[in-house]
């Protein structure tokens, strides 16, 4: 039966795990609104702006496999907690960014924190969920990354348009240091770390993990649709500020707009997964309603040529301008990002789930996980520079219809290769 996040927040080691979603999410979506400030003040193409997706993605390729084995096999509790120290000693070092550089060094120190806290606080919640309640453990903790998430997009947004970047990123590093401390305090030592060593190589352990073709079909379906995705989560805010010029209180209302739907729905659509099944169907759903959301985003350009702007008077909200103006722009990307939310509120669980199940059977949650992960950073490397050159030689509409194409493309690929196979006991070879 589904159960409420807030119920499920009642459990210590839920509490703690949450605690490193909220700090994780809510620093990745504050960053991407302060790329955007970067972009404008640096005035930089396509291309160096796809880079910034970029780096980040290359840094988390090169960690995900080694990483996954390692989680595997040592303490994930003290795993999780160096991720999140090292999350903060990020933030210090974004508040010393003065140059397009420095910004994709930051990107790649980002990415390497960003992947010990996603793999390891995932692999740590699938191994502790309950029995049956797997998808609803995992889909409420995405439902607390997403709230935090959309946290970030409104309370970041603030602070960087009212006190600045070195100001957001010290309330970014206190929310992370926090986050640690409930992870002492709450966390079980060792959760995960299972996997004997001696038992199989890590080699051996990925092969065992690639001759499923559940495995195979999800890899190469998340391939496609992180090359389409990260485009967005890349580009939207950077477009909401360089064409139209918002601020960063809208760009983050804007971005909103998906985290609110994902904050609201994930952890019950996680709780349908478990009580339907064929969460396969819930992955091809997501996906195809996500390559909706991309295709709707140009059309924030025919609004702005046909719609008029609306002036909001905000003097009474402490630390904003007296007024705000609301191109019509907004309204569109709002709307397409919602979508976009929606999308994967359908789709994330069950993907999670149904590789936390394969890794299970082999005692390497983290392993499959970060094959999760591979797949989806081969996809970030490429998608945001591609999509950027694609933009600086065509059109906007271009280079969102390519990544809309590209998702539902992956889709159809994905529902010809998934084949559920019967759970087997591995033994190493």
């Amino acid at each position: 039966m589904s159960r409420s996040i807030v119920s499920m927040l009642g459990n210590r080691e839920f509490l703690a795990l949450s605690g490193t979603a909220f700090a994780r999410s809510q620093a990745y979506s504050t960053i991407l609104i302060a790329l955007a400030l970067y972009a404008d003040q640096f005035n930089t193409t396509g291309a160096v702006e796809g880079l910034f997706g970029t780096a980040m993605a290359a840094a988390q390729l090169l960690i995900v496999l080694p990483l996954g084995r390692y989680i595997d096999t040592h303490n994930a509790k003290r795993i999780l907690v160096f991720g999140l120290v090292f999350n903060v000693l990020v933030f210090v070092g974004y508040a010393q960014v003065q140059t397009v550089a420095h910004v994709i060094i930051m990107r790649v120190l980002q990415g390497f924190g960003a992947s010990i806290l996603w793999i390891t606080g995932s692999a740590v919640v699938g191994t502790v969920a309950p029995g049956g309640e797997r998808g609803q453990w995992l889909g409420s903790y995405n439902q607390v990354g997403a709230f935090s998430s959309l946290a970030g997009d409104m309370i970041g947004g603030i602070l960087l348009a009212v006190y600045g970047f070195q100001a957001t990123y010290a309330v970014l590093s206190a929310i992370t240091v926090l986050a640690a401390l409930f992870a002492l305090w709450f966390l079980r030592d060792n959760p995960g770390g299972r996997k004997d060593p001696e038992e199989s190589t890590g080699v051996e352990t990925f092969r065992q993990l690639g001759r499923r073709q559940a495995i195979r079909a999800l890899v190469v379906f998340r391939l496609g649709m992180s090359f389409g995705k990260m485009a967005v989560i890349t580009f939207v805010p950077i477009y909401a500020r360089t064409a139209f010029g918002m601020s960063p209180v809208l760009v983050g209302g804007i971005l909103a707009g998906g985290k609110l739907t994902k904050a609201a729905t994930q952890g019950i659509v996680g709780g349908f997964t478990d009580q339907f099944g064929q969460k396969h169907r819930f992955i091809i759903a997501g996906a195809f309603c996500y390559a909706i959301g991309t295709a709707m985003i140009p059309l924030a350009g025919v609004a702005s040529q046909f719609g008029s702007a609306v002036t909001l008077h905000t003097g009474a909200i402490t630390g904003l301008p007296s007024t705000v103006t609301i191109v019509p722009a907004f309204f569109v990307l709002f709307v397409a990002y919602g979508v976009c939310g929606v999308a994967d509120s359908i789709r994330l669980p069950a993907s999670m789930a149904l590789f936390v199940e394969e890794g299970e059977q082999f005692q390497a949650v983290a392993g499959a996980l970060s094959l999760r992960s591979i797949a989806w950073k081969l996809g970030q490397v490429i998608g945001p520079v591609v999509v950027g050159v694609i933009w600086d030689l065509t059109d906007v509409v271009t280079a969102f219809g390519v990544a809309a194409g590209i998702i539902a493309g992956a889709t159809l690929v994905f529902g010809l290769l998934f084949h559920a196979e019967p759970t087997t006991t591995a033994t190493p070879e």
